[in-house]
């Protein structure tokens, strides 16, 4: 009776030694289970970002919209480029892309496409996003409707994109020098920086443009706030050959 006695009290001593062996590499095994430490980020060279940035619309940026086609009285007159707009060679006006970007046009209402090349601005009509060469139009059967709904794919960047891009605000345009003159001033004593274009045609037209931002998003943010004054405002790039200029310059 006395050896069963001590034999149940080795056992009972052993079990505790092997529940406290246990719980002692339990605890020690959830103590190595630690969550690794991601490396800190590298510090960032903004001046070398910025210049690696990629253009506001690379190759494989595509958007949606009406086109519509300009010829006479434009043809043979200089484009926002300065080379002399042919239309009927493939080429267009876009209010954003930089010149020399190269565009597939897809017509969606039978699927024809074109491939034109951006070297005007245009088209300042709300609503619309292109502006196509006749010969552009023609190739896509959008001559006879003057106006269809497209999507725009970029095909081929520019090599020579400008260093320095930046965007305003079209508020408004006008053939008549003194109207234009008093809406920017107008703009002006509001927002600082308010500048006329003109635009060469038949009848010259001088567009109004607010601002001088670095970036399309800047320039929208400032379209969202001169929109409470005028519906019919739009984002236009400022390219180098636009200058403010007086009558008879």
């Amino acid at each position: 009776m006395m050896r069963a006695m001590k034999r149940e009290q080795r056992t009972r001593a052993s079990a505790g030694v092997l529940a406290f062996i246990c719980v002692l590499c339990g605890g020690c095994h959830r103590q190595h289970r630690t969550a690794s430490v991601p490396p800190a980020p590298s510090p960032v060279n903004r001046a070398t970002a910025r210049k690696s940035a990629p253009p506001a619309m690379p190759v494989g940026y595509s958007e949606e919209g009406l086109a519509s086609w300009y010829g006479v009285p434009y043809n043979g007159r200089p484009a926002a480029d300065g080379e002399i707009y042919n239309m009927e060679t493939l080429v267009a006006a876009h209010r954003l892309m930089p010149f020399n970007t190269w565009v597939r046009v897809t017509n969606l209402s039978n699927q024809k496409t074109v491939t034109v090349r951006i070297i005007d601005r245009g088209p300042f009509v709300d609503g619309r996003l292109i502006d196509l060469s006749k010969a552009a139009a023609r190739q896509i059967d959008l001559l006879g409707p003057g106006v269809g709904r497209v999507r725009l794919d970029v095909v081929a960047a520019p090599a020579d994109k400008p260093a320095n891009d930046f965007f305003a605000v079209q508020v408004g345009a006008f053939s008549q020098y003194a109207n234009a003159e008093t809406l920017r001033d107008n703009y002006a004593r509001q927002f600082g920086n308010a500048h006329l274009v003109l635009k060469q045609g038949a009848t010259p037209v001088w567009r109004v443009l607010v601002g001088r931002e670095p970036s399309i998003e800047a320039a929208q943010q400032l379209a969202t706030v001169l929109q409470a004054r005028d519906k019919a405002v739009f984002v236009v790039r400022l390219d180098e050959t636009e200058q403010t200029q007086a009558p008879g310059k």
